[in-house]
């Protein structure tokens, strides 16, 4: 029986590395993405001698754009049938919009927004060919309000959110699902890079496991919005949508400071 191959982006690091070990435990084999090479081959080792998977790594940097293609290409070219599509990889920039560099904000815009998209856009064509497969695209709780501080992540997510939610209806008689993995603050590397470790919010982390394996199991369930722990749930559900927008983007604004 063939094992389902899993194509993970950002799988050097936090959510999509745990992500990438709960596929192996399963049984499945991978297609590893991220720009540190070293990273990936270190998990790929750990992976194959820890669950007898196949591993195969491709160190690209997403925000250049032939890199999405060359992806696609090479999983191609190998015969590699990707089975689960989990486009993780993302980064943010925390402090005033117009103190931050543009270039950055550009290539958050190429990673998390149009990576993401021409990814989907590629594996989702030999998915409907062969009416199988399934999509998890790593949103987050910001893609709910607006975030000043962090106002392009929280408008890449909200992106993000919109597009898993409407695929999965445009495939809603198939047999191809759409996840949009939505959780809150986590512990990863994610906010060092983004500058937000001192971030008020940043006290009611989780840890990069628990949403990995929360977000597989809904992956596998088919769930199209899955937003991770007890009180992002209440948030999303009580908070975000019965509040007043403004006073939801305050709260957001305090949880982004400094505190």
């Amino acid at each position: 029986m063939k094992k389902p191959v899993a194509l993970i982006t950002g799988a050097s690091s936090g959510i999509g590395r745990e992500l990438a070990k709960v596929h192996a435990s399963k049984g499945g084999d991978l297609v590893i993405v991220a720009r540190r090479e070293e990273r990936l081959n270190e998990l790929k080792e750990e992976l194959e001698s820890n669950h007898g998977c196949h591993v195969a790594v491709l160190a690209k940097d997403l925000s250049v754009r032939k890199s999405r293609k060359e992806i696609f290409d090479y999983t191609e070219s190998k015969g590699i049938e990707v089975d689960y599509l989990i486009n993780n990889a993302g980064f943010g920039a925390l402090g005033p919009y117009h103190e931050q560099d543009w270039q950055r904000y550009q290539n958050m815009i190429e990673v998390n927004i149009t990576a993401l998209s021409e990814l989907t856009w590629l594996y989702l064509k030999p998915m409907t060919k062969r009416n199988s497969g399934k999509i998890m695209n790593v949103s987050s709780v910001a893609g709910f309000t607006p975030g000043p501080r962090h106002a392009v992540y929280f408008a890449t997510k909200a992106y993000v959110t919109s597009l898993s939610e409407a695929l999965a209806e445009e495939l809603r008689n198939t047999d191809i699902t759409v996840t949009a993995l939505c959780p809150g603050f986590t512990d990863t590397e994610f906010a060092e890079a983004g500058n937000a470790q001192a971030a008020r919010g940043m006290k009611f982390t989780t840890t990069p496991d628990k949403v990995a394996e929360y977000g597989y199991r809904a992956m596998i369930k088919g769930k199209t919005v899955a937003v991770e722990g007890i009180i992002n749930k209440f948030l999303v559900a009580v908070g975000i949508r019965t509040m007043p927008r403004k006073l939801i983007t305050k709260v957001s604004r305090f949880l982004m400071e400094k505190g």
